[in-house]
């Protein structure tokens, strides 16, 4: 292995493709493992695919989002009628989820024609350095950002041929109907190629191809309207959505602080003439993060993983950016406005050196992993006590039925991994044979998903969930949705 004061760049883009795929792999083994597809919002979505009813839950009201649904939900509810395992649905619906950074990646080498890979490098880097943030909220945001990595590398370097123009066509299609930053993320690849000149056949082809899946993506969303109860909760969602404070999060602060730290202390032991300034100053920052977790660190990045997926907006543009830019500088095809930028981003690219910026993402990659595991385990803690309640005997009747349990029961430690919307639903997938005793509840919700006549009709039908558990979810949709 290259010493620290001599990291050559081919082995920074190795360790970047290696830690991209490394957390691509790992979404899956630590997802399927912790059963994290039930988490917050993925334990609605993870019993509608139990009971077979993706689209009358929540799909009917996001129609512009079809690819999640059409990639993850429908062959997971499909596989429950031919086994009648419910809990195969689940876990399949959950592989697809997790799957999702790791198939991007692979689509992404395939059709990359960039020199070294620069558009596959780049994705590795994002999924590395953004996707933990947002793992594992099931976001379709999280789908957005593996599918945009492909279709920038078809865009960018596909021949000009009637097959690859379908297959930018399809692709930009799936990018607009993932979520609606999808459509942010299509505009950003239409303006990474105009830097090839507006009137060049790639840009003219790209602009196109997005103008019939916009019309498409517009008719559907047109035709296709959401119920009355939940189109506000959509308008208030896009606003929370686009918020620059949701990047003010505990852990993304320590990221920063972290890395400011790393680089200040390696360029100041580097101007004293300390031997190994940069491995000193890296061992340095792990020694404070440490004593940070161990002394300080009362934060858990729970609830603020969905809020995070801003992440996914901002940072994959940015990267796309900077790889194209520097393929059409090697090119010559760099117009002339952004040479100078250009040149001067590589310089301090060169100042920086591979060796800090190989030592910044070890240290962004070591505070993922723990803050990761941080999550993990508590959330196993969390889910201990809402099956202790789904399957004990204490009661809460004032919130409206003698099943009922009130999920404040649970420890105000454990709370922070409480989605208070989808613990009914939680209750019941983690009860043994999906059959609670009790239905946790939590009183503070105020958003329920399912209307009192879906619930009926969901009961009334035959699934993998047993009727008890599905009339008890039709008394609670009944008594706030009539």
């Amino acid at each position: 292995m290259p010493a620290m004061t001599d990291l050559p760049m081919t082995d920074l883009r190795g360790l970047v493709v290696g830690a991209g795929l490394t957390w691509a792999l790992a979404f899956v083994g630590v997802g399927l493992g912790a059963d994290l597809q039930v988490w917050g919002d993925g334990a609605l979505f993870s019993y509608a695919v139990a009971v077979r009813d993706t689209w009358g839950f929540h799909w009917h009201n996001i129609p512009g989002r079809l690819v999640t649904h059409v990639v993850a939900h429908l062959p997971a509810e499909a596989s429950v009628g031919p086994t009648g395992s419910a809990h195969a649905g689940i876990v399949l619906y959950g592989l697809l989820l997790f799957a999702a950074p790791l198939l991007g990646l692979g689509a992404t080498v395939v059709v990359d024609r960039t020199p070294g890979r620069r558009i596959f490098v780049a994705a590795c880097l994002s999924t590395a350095l953004l996707c933990p943030l947002v793992f594992p909220c099931p976001t379709e945001m999280w789908m957005a950002h593996a599918v945009f990595w492909p279709t920038l590398a078809l865009c960018h370097g596909a021949p000009l041929t009637r097959g690859a123009t379908l297959a930018i066509a399809a692709a930009l299609l799936a990018l607009v109907f993932t979520h609606e930053g999808g459509v942010v993320l299509a505009a950003a690849i239409l303006a990474v190629q105009a830097l090839r000149g507006p009137r060049t056949t790639r840009f003219l082809r790209t602009a196109a191809a997005l103008a019939v899946a916009l019309a498409a993506w517009a008719v559907v969303k047109l035709t296709i309207r959401p119920d009355d109860y939940i189109s506000a909760v959509l308008t208030t969602a896009a606003f929370r959505f686009v918020d620059p404070d949701n990047l003010l999060d505990p852990v993304v602060l320590l990221i920063a602080a972290a890395v400011a730290i790393f680089a200040g202390l390696a360029g100041a032991l580097r101007r004293i003439g300390i031997a190994a300034a940069v491995a000193c100053a890296f061992g340095a920052t792990v020694l404070l993060l440490v004593a940070y977790w161990l002394v300080l660190d009362r934060a858990l990045l729970a609830e603020n993983r969905y809020p995070l997926r801003t992440v996914l907006l901002i940072g994959p543009p940015v990267l796309a950016g900077l790889a194209v830019v520097r393929t059409l500088d090697d090119e010559g095809r760099l117009p002339t406005w952004l040479r100078r930028p250009a040149a001067d981003l590589a310089m301090r690219a060169r100042r920086i050196g591979p060796v800090i910026a190989a030592g910044a993402l070890l240290l962004v990659m070591l505070i993922h992993a723990v803050e990761t595991t941080k999550f993990v385990l508590a959330w196993r803690d969390y889910a201990d006590a809402v099956r202790r309640l789904a399957t004990g005997t204490a009661s809460d009747p004032a919130l409206g039925d003698p099943r009922f349990v009130s999920a404040t029961r649970i420890a105000p430690a454990l709370q922070r991994l409480a989605w208070n919307s989808t613990t009914p639903y939680l209750s019941v997938l983690i009860a043994p044979g999906f059959a609670p005793t009790r239905l946790v509840v939590d009183p503070t919700a105020t958003y329920f998903w399912i209307s009192c006549a879906t619930a009926t009709r969901n009961a009334a039908e035959t699934s993998g969930i047993p009727p008890d558990a599905r009339d008890l979810l039709r008394r609670l949709a009944c008594l706030h949705r009539p």
